[in-house]
């Protein structure tokens, strides 16, 4: 790690500012998904960034994978452009490694462990909550490297329709629309999109010797996904309210493939909820939620040398249905404690024959939160009983301390695990049913306080560091011809956040530090873990005037690899994107973005091509 990398990222905020006699004000943000109750986010124990819709829009994120890109803790990789497999690196873990929830209910296939967030319809989101570190006390299996939750448009107050058109390069198009309303005690959206975009060709692969996807297909890859939602509740009391929420997308996909995998993909992701939040008593809140999740997959070859059409190659689809109670008890102004249970069955289905296609997990979770004058403290156990896998049982501790002038500081420990996924159970002729969990144990320190940088200027900065040891990790084992927990990994890092208002320019900075060591008992061990970059940084910075607002966002990343034995050097790289947006009345807004802007040729996965300089328009409607 470069300690320069760290003082250049706290530094930049205090560059070309002065200060001033007006400080903007603004709302904090709640958040829910650290302790599955609401806190004020700066009094929050855990490492967690808050996306609402105005910043979705401010930053003109086309994907859900572009919104994420550049967060602290946070690595993404792509296999080609828009509407092509998202990894997700959170905190150097494995992209299996975090859980997905959106409006509460976990989402992805269970044969895979993980979830397609380049298919979820950014214009039907209201905010996303990504905490980082073990959360598994809380959430069960996934949670190593942290949560990320996404919450659709929620609605209420007057009935107000909405509108966005896009068009850009590479005939992309967009159009989506909604209607939200609802009145003083009820609130709902009702949400539509469509994207289209020609794309672009997705793989330089080679057949011979074998390298990225194994074929050479010179062809642009096209992507569409629609994609609908309602949210609806209404609250006939203080003491009781009631809600439902649904999503809805189906995507199509070309992407560089053989006869045998395929080169066209349909899939389609279904959330269905219901949630009754219940106030028996003063001091005691009862929630009961049930949900409903469907990830399907369905791969086609459509011969680029015949005229034969589409020929159906493979089929693999998840179903989810999820129960949970959750009880909080306000036991004084000052401490809360929260008593639960999650159960949830999945199933599988498709052309592969596992030997088994369904299982269950029971988990049982508490939580106590207390704050204790300028000291705060949470507590949480939780205990999964999950199929023939058995038992297991994790827990949270963290304890945090507020100085006078402002410094908060936080010391944490917490244990997760990843329960095997149906692939690694029961594939055929690679699953081992006798695996166990990957296990994992954390450290963090974390310390915050606003930026000595005078009274006109609104600034925070936050660090943490931290330490992840992960055992058992599964992966294939040619001794047993099958998957086996023979790899083990210790993840250090470092995530250093700035902000900093100063009348009408605001300036935000990222930077995370990474030594994902392997150490599994092998040729590899020593070597970096494949795709997570030692260093990236992301500085954002935006101007706003009466009517005009412009921005920009300066991305760098450095090298990495793309494989075990750290042989295949993946190049860093340094994006620039800007923006513009001009406010035509109070309803109507036309918005200008740049990505690439420097037309940067870069990859994130060994000869997958990304996109290059693109240019996009955008006209938004919601009086």
């Amino acid at each position: 790690m470069s300690h320069p990398w760290m003082l250049a990222a706290l530094s930049v905020p205090l560059a070309g500012l002065v200060l001033a006699d007006e400080t903007p004000t603004q709302l904090e943000s709640v958040v829910v998904t650290a302790t599955r109750t609401a806190e004020p986010e700066s009094t929050t124990l855990a490492s967690v960034t808050v996306i609402d819709r105005p910043e979705i829009e401010r930053r003109q994120a086309r994907s859900v994978p572009d919104l994420l890109r550049g967060l602290p803790g946070v690595s993404l990789v792509r296999t080609g452009g828009p509407g092509h497999q998202s990894s997700l690196f959170l905190r150097g873990t494995n992209s299996n490694h975090v859980l997905v929830l959106v409006d509460g209910i976990k989402i992805g296939s269970a044969t895979s462990g993980t979830a397609s967030l380049e298919d979820l319809p950014i214009e039907q989101i209201e905010r996303i909550e990504v905490v980082r570190g073990p959360r598994s006390s809380l959430y069960g299996s996934e949670a190593i490297g942290g949560v990320i939750q996404i919450f659709t448009r929620r609605g209420g107050g007057d009935w107000s329709p909405r509108l966005t058109l896009g068009a850009g390069t590479l005939h992309t198009t967009r159009v989506a629309a909604g209607l939200s309303g609802g009145g003083e005690r009820g609130w709902v959206d009702l949400g539509a999109s469509l994207d289209r975009t020609h794309g672009i060709d997705a793989c330089s692969g080679r057949s011979k010797p074998f390298a990225g996807c194994g074929v050479e297909q010179d062809d642009r890859d096209p992507y569409r996904n629609l994609g609908l939602s309602l949210r609806a509740g209404y609250s006939f009391s203080e003491q009781a309210e009631l809600e439902f929420n649904a999503l809805r997308t189906e995507g199509r996909l070309d992407f560089d493939g053989s006869a045998f995998a395929g080169n066209v993909s349909r899939s389609e992701q279904q959330v269905l909820g219901a949630k009754a939040i219940l106030k028996p008593l003063t001091p005691w809140t009862l929630t009961l939620a049930a949900g409903q999740s469907l990830d399907s997959y369905r791969s086609f070859f459509d011969d680029p040398d015949t005229d034969d059409g589409e020929r159906f190659v493979d089929r693999f689809e998840t179903t989810r249905d999820s129960l949970s109670l959750q009880n909080d008890w306000r036991l004084t102004k000052a401490q809360l404690a929260t008593l639960g249970l999650d159960y949830r069955v999945d199933r599988v289905d498709g052309t592969v024959d596992y030997s088994r296609d369904t299982r269950d997990n029971l988990g049982v979770f508490g939580e106590y939160q207390a704050s204790l004058g300028a000291a705060d403290l949470k507590l949480s156990l939780r205990q999964d009983e999950d199929g023939d896998l058995g038992g297991h049982g994790t827990g949270n501790a963290a304890l945090g301390y507020l100085f006078d002038t402002g410094l908060r500081v936080s010391l944490a420990y917490g244990t997760a695990f990843k329960a095997p996924s149906f692939n690694d159970l029961y594939y055929p002729d690679y699953g081992n049913p006798d695996l166990d969990p990957e296990r994992s144990r954390s450290w963090e320190l974390g310390i915050a306080g606003e930026l000595p940088v005078g009274p006109g200027i609104d600034g925070r900065w936050d660090l943490s560091l931290y330490e992840t040891d992960i055992d058992d990790l599964i992966a294939y084992d040619a001794a047993l011809s099958a998957a086996a927990n023979v790899r083990r990994a210790r993840i250090r890092g470092l995530e250093a956040t700035t902000s900093a208002d100063y009348r009408d320019w605001s300036l935000k900075t990222s930077l995370t530090l990474l030594d994902p060591e392997n150490r599994s008992p092998d040729a590899n061990q020593g070597n970096l873990l494949p795709r997570r970059p030692e260093q990236s940084l992301e500085i954002d910075l935006e101007r706003r005037f009466d009517r005009w607002s412009l921005g920009g966002t300066v991305f760098v990343v450095g090298r990495r690899y793309d494989d075990l034995a750290n042989k295949n050097r993946l190049d860093g790289y340094a994006l620039l994107d800007l923006r513009a947006e001009y406010r035509i009345n109070p309803a109507l807004r036309l918005q200008a973005s740049l990505e690439n802007a420097l037309d940067e040729e870069y990859e994130t996965a060994y000869l997958y091509n990304q996109l290059g300089r693109s240019f996009y328009l955008t006209l938004r409607y919601q009086p």
